[in-house]
C-alpha cells in the first residue's frame, strides 16, 4: 500500500478545477506551489473572459489565500453575461451537456447549467478513500469552484436510458 500524504485544501481546489477542465482542449490548469496560485491557460480570448467572470480571483483557506489567474493566449478578452457566459466558458468541454434558461419569479431568468451524466474521479489524497481517489459529479465540482450566483443552478443530465423511457412531454428539457 502506498504511503498516503494529505494535501492542503487549496491543492484540492486545484485538482477540482483540473478535473472539470481536463478534457477541454482550450484550457490547461497549472498549480504553482511557490506562489500558491492556480493558473488557467486558455487558448481563446472569449473563453478566458468568461472564465474570469465565473471563477473567484482569490479563495481563502484559513490564513492561506489561493490566487486564481486566467491567462488568455491572446489579448482582447471579452466579458459576457447570462447564457453567453456559460456557453462560452464550456464551449468544447465534453463535461458540459447543455444550458437551459427559464423565467422565474418576478421574471428573473434562472440559468440551469447541465453537465454530462458521468462520475468524475481524480486524485485526492484525503482520508475519505484509502486509494486517494475522489468520486463526484461535474455539478458538484462546479458548485465548489465557481463564484456563487443566485440565479444559476448546476445540474446533471438524465441518463440516456431514462430519456428513452420518458415521452417528450415528461422530459423537462
Amino acid at each position: 500500500m502506498a504511503q498516503l500524504k494529505l494535501s492542503s485544501p487549496w491543492v484540492i481546489f486545484y485538482r477540482e478545477l483540473d478535473a472539470l477542465f481536463k478534457d477541454d482542449p482550450e484550457v490547461h490548469v497549472v498549480y504553482d506551489e511557490d506562489e500558491v496560485t492556480v493558473k488557467l491557460f486558455v487558448d481563446s480570448a472569449d473563453k478566458a473572459g468568461a472564465l474570469t467572470a465565473l471563477l473567484p480571483h482569490e479563495k481563502e483557506f484559513g490564513d492561506v489565500t489561493l490566487k486564481v489567474m486566467v491567462v488568455p493566449a491572446n489579448l482582447g478578452a471579452t466579458y459576457l453575461q447570462g447564457d453567453e457566459l456559460f456557453n462560452t466558458a464550456f464551449r468544447g468541454n465534453p463535461a458540459f451537456s447543455f444550458l437551459k434558461t427559464v423565467t422565474g419569479v418576478f421574471f428573473q431568468p434562472l440559468i440551469y447549467v447541465v453537465f454530462r451524466n458521468q462520475v468524475v474521479q481524480y486524485f485526492n489524497d484525503s482520508l475519505g478513500d484509502i486509494y486517494g481517489l475522489c468520486s463526484t459529479l461535474y455539478q458538484d465540482i462546479a458548485k465548489d469552484v465557481f463564484v456563487p450566483m443566485d440565479n444559476v443552478f448546476y445540474c446533471t443530465d438524465l441518463p440516456e436510458v431514462v430519456k428513452q423511457i420518458m415521452t417528450p412531454v415528461e422530459y423537462p428539457w
